[in-house]
Formats: C-alpha cells, sequence, structure tokens
C-alpha cells in the first residue's frame, strides 16, 4: 500500500512541475512554405493566445527571442487578452505593451479572438476593448477585423492579408456552427487573383472553408494545443469541450482550386498563455516561425 501511495505521490508532483515548467515557458517552432506566387523568401513571426501573460518582465523573454529571429512581418491571430467577468486591466496592459512594442521594430498585423470579439460586444467593456484596439493602432499595428492589407515586396509585388472576425456564434462550447463561405465573402469580399494571400483566422475548425475562398496560408489560434498533449493522441481537448480535436496545433493542408496548384496550408499556433484554467501539460507556449519562399526553392 505504502509503495503505490508513494508513486502516485511522486506521479502527481511531477505532473504538478510539467505544468508549471509549461504553463511559464515557450518554445520555438519553425514551419517552410513554397508558393509558386512568391519571387523572394519571406520570414513571418505568428503570435496568439497570450492571454496577458507575461514571460519575464515586460514580456522581455518574448521579445528578445523575436528580435533574433529578424522576422519580416508580425502576426497576431488574437486572444492577447482577456474576457473575463470583467476587463482586466493587467492583461489589458501587458497585451497592449507587447504588440506596441513589437510595432515599433517590425510590421505587425493584427486581428481579434473570440475575446477581444466578446469584449466588444458587451456594452460595459466595448469602451476599454476599444481603448486597448486605439492604442495599439496608435503604436502601428494594423487592425484586420474583417479588413484587408497588403505588405509591399520587391518588384511592385505584394502578398495580401486577411483577418477575420467572427461572430460569437462561432466560438460557442460543445456545439460547431457551420459557417457558410458566403460569410467570408461578404466580410471579407473577393481574395485578390495572382498574389500570396495570408488569411489571419482565429478559429481553425472552419480551415476548409478558408481554403475554400482562397486563402494560401491560414494562420489561427484558440484551441492552446488541446491543453494537455499526449503521445499519439495529440491535444485532448479544445475551448469548446471537444475531446481530440482535428486541429490542435502544427501544419495543415488541402488541395484547394481556389489557392493554385499547391493548395491552401494552415499553420496553427498552439499559444503562448493559458485562461480560465491555467494548465498546460506537455505542451509549452509556443512562438511561431514561418519562412515563405518561391517553390522553385522548396527544401524537401
Amino acid at each position: 500500500m505504502i509503495p503505490i501511495l508513494s508513486v502516485i505521490l511522486l506521479l502527481g508532483l511531477f505532473l504538478c512541475m510539467q505544468i508549471y515548467h509549461d504553463t511559464h515557458h515557450f518554445v520555438i517552432r519553425t514551419y517552410h512554405l513554397p508558393s509558386s506566387k512568391l519571387q523572394e523568401e519571406l520570414t513571418i513571426v505568428l503570435v496568439s493566445d497570450l492571454h496577458g501573460q507575461d514571460y519575464g518582465a515586460g514580456n522581455q523573454a518574448l521579445l528578445s527571442a523575436i528580435r533574433t529571429i529578424h522576422p519580416d512581418l508580425i502576426l497576431s491571430a488574437g486572444d492577447i487578452i482577456t474576457s473575463y467577468h470583467h476587463l482586466s486591466r493587467q492583461t489589458y496592459d501587458t497585451g497592449s505593451a507587447f504588440l506596441s512594442a513589437l510595432a515599433g521594430e517590425f510590421p505587425v498585423y493584427a486581428a481579434n479572438g473570440n475575446h477581444e470579439h466578446r469584449l466588444l460586444m458587451r456594452t460595459d467593456f466595448a469602451e476599454g476593448c476599444e481603448r486597448y484596439l486605439d492604442e495599439l493602432k496608435g503604436a502601428g499595428v494594423c487592425i484586420l477585423n474583417n479588413a484587408s492589407s497588403y505588405f509591399p515586396l520587391s518588384g511592385n509585388k505584394k502578398v495580401y492579408l486577411y483577418g477575420l472576425d467572427l461572430d460569437d456564434s462561432y466560438f460557442k462550447r460543445f456545439s460547431k456552427r457551420e459557417l457558410p463561405i458566403q460569410y467570408l465573402h461578404e466580410v471579407l469580399g473577393e481574395p485578390v487573383n495572382d498574389a500570396f494571400r495570408i488569411l489571419i483566422a482565429h478559429n481553425p475548425a472552419y480551415f476548409p472553408v478558408y481554403a475554400a475562398w482562397g486563402a494560401d496560408l491560414v494562420v489561427s489560434g484558440h484551441v492552446h494545443g488541446g491543453i494537455v498533449k499526449l503521445p499519439f493522441f495529440g491535444g485532448v481537448i479544445s475551448p469548446s469541450f471537444r475531446l481530440f480535436p482535428k486541429y490542435d496545433g502544427g501544419k495543415y493542408h488541402i488541395d484547394s482550386a481556389s489557392c493554385g496548384d499547391l493548395g491552401s496550408t494552415m499553420i496553427l499556433g498552439r499559444g503562448l498563455g493559458t485562461h480560465t484554467l491555467p494548465v498546460r501539460l506537455f505542451n509549452p507556449g509556443e512562438l511561431v516561425v514561418i519562412h515563405l519562399h518561391p517553390a522553385a526553392a522548396d527544401r524537401k
């Protein structure tokens, strides 16, 4: 009996130490993506789901890691702040300071996650969230909430960026609402032809719809890597309380006529923070690096 109890206690101690480690450390994961629509290389850093977390004072550990990567641009896939029953000043200030610091050094394009969207929809918190977004705009962050912009390349070429701000009904727990492709055409318009198109869409569950719309690259977050990651099974549970979500983190591909011969790719970040249940297990925070390059330079 005593040895069994000792094993249980040691296992519990190990899991607690692992959770502490994974909620206070992050890793850098890198992906390569070729495209016949590109004539030059482009390095992107993707951040998502910070939820007001600090990695060192002023998030200096995160900022230092990003500086060493020397990205051409930064994409934020949402949930940089958290919507509780009150708007936490701590998460608000942390998120604003982090993206503002990045915008002082790099081009930053950001779209809402469900937490930013939820705050904007609540009359008691909308003013605070609007102030947060205004601070980001003032710092030079390009906010793409059902809007588009572009990143200039050499030779008058451009990479077009779109940010999707989904209604809160597409994030309901225990159920999944169908997303008609017409929704994207209505809020984003038609994707630009003959250019590389990046869609920032917080919810990865609708990747097939994003591909059919015409996104060459989708960047997402939201799922937090499934919170707990098991060998051979992947992430255990999504924020919508679905067990073993189909998309939990990493690189996914769909052949899509809307995107040309190389189809559509989604890079799903596992996020950097937590909310509600402050747990990550075998699933540390993640900073994502995406290297885009011409198809002829593919390093298969």
